[in-house]
């Protein structure tokens, strides 16, 4: 594998991350790209890679390219846009999308790749906070054909503890999206039983206790998000608030496309579009709390 070039688009919060364990497995050979040049210049220096000034030329000097994204636009103008990857694509290179967008739009990039001939292209959206893929730890589902996935695999071990083939391209995301319907609407709830334990007037260690070690709900989620929540404004981002709100708007136009009602999922979304307008988009979307606390 050290011979495979990886390059890197997009190092935000959870990208960095990625970006810094496959260098360290000595991967990350064809560079990163961002779209604020100066965030990939400092990584350039800190990790001994080259920092690319366009996706273009990123994908010239790769095998793989990874996209770590925030969403639809941001995916299509990477890919297709001016000096996008797809003008400096190479035959038989391969993109692996690891951001969480609209399945219909990850398809026709899907397509529109293979049909230029350059290469083939898997979405590959993730299960997991910075904290897993700091531990390697994260769950990557992958959609695409057999092929395409074996080789993402070989790249994604080096970063993720999972990494499932979950069927054609789109079905990676649309496996995700199930998943972040549920962690949506889980953290929620979550917020609401943490002010109404402290209506109640428990203890914060009362209410940590019951709601991380003793609830027959409990999950690696309330281990992560309940300690925030009681912590009085410890909100530093492990997944921002703002992409749970467009993952939840992408749920539910999939779900209405579709005449699947899903209530409990587009009243979360009604919760994180209410706490975007109190001006927590930046924050971690445990600090959906504050909708309920109008702190």
């Amino acid at each position: 594998m050290t011979n495979v070039r990886v390059g890197l688009i997009g190092l935000g919060v959870m990208g960095w991350r990625i970006a810094k364990n496959l260098r360290e497995a000595g991967l990350l050979i064809g560079g990163v790209y961002n779209r604020t040049f100066d965030k990939a210049l400092r990584f350039s220096r800190e990790f001994g890679v080259e920092a690319f000034k366009t996706p273009s030329e990123l994908a010239k000097a790769s095998d793989v390219i990874i996209t770590m994204l925030s969403d639809d636009e941001a995916v299509k103008n990477v890919i297709a846009g001016n000096d996008g990857v797809l003008s400096g694509l190479r035959p038989g290179s391969l993109v692996i999308d690891m951001s969480t967008i609209s399945p219909s739009v990850s398809i026709e990039l899907a397509n529109t790749i293979k049909s230029r001939g350059g290469g083939e292209m898997v979405d590959a959206p993730v299960i997991g906070t910075s904290v897993a893929v700091e531990r390697k730890e994260i769950v990557v589902l992958v959609g695409g054909s057999e092929e395409a996935f074996n080789r993402a695999k070989d790249v994604l071990q080096y970063t993720a503890k999972t990494i499932i083939h979950v069927g054609p391209n789109g079905f990676g995301l649309y496996a995700k999206l199930i998943n972040n319907a549920l962690l949506g609407s889980y953290v929620v709830a979550l917020a609401e039983v943490v002010q109404l334990g402290k209506a109640f007037g428990l203890s914060d260690s009362i209410i940590l206790d019951v709601l991380t070690k003793l609830s027959s709900a409990r999950s690696p989620t309330s281990e992560l998000k309940v300690p925030k929540m009681l912590s009085g404004g410890d909100y530093s981002v492990q997944f921002a608030l703002k992409h749970m709100r467009k993952d939840l708007d992408i749920v539910n136009r999939e779900a209405s496309m579709r005449g699947v009602p899903i209530p409990m999922a587009s009243l979360a979304l009604q919760f994180y579009r209410m706490a975007e307008k109190m001006g927590l988009s930046e924050e971690d979307f445990a600090a959906v709390l504050k909708v309920l606390t109008k702190q």
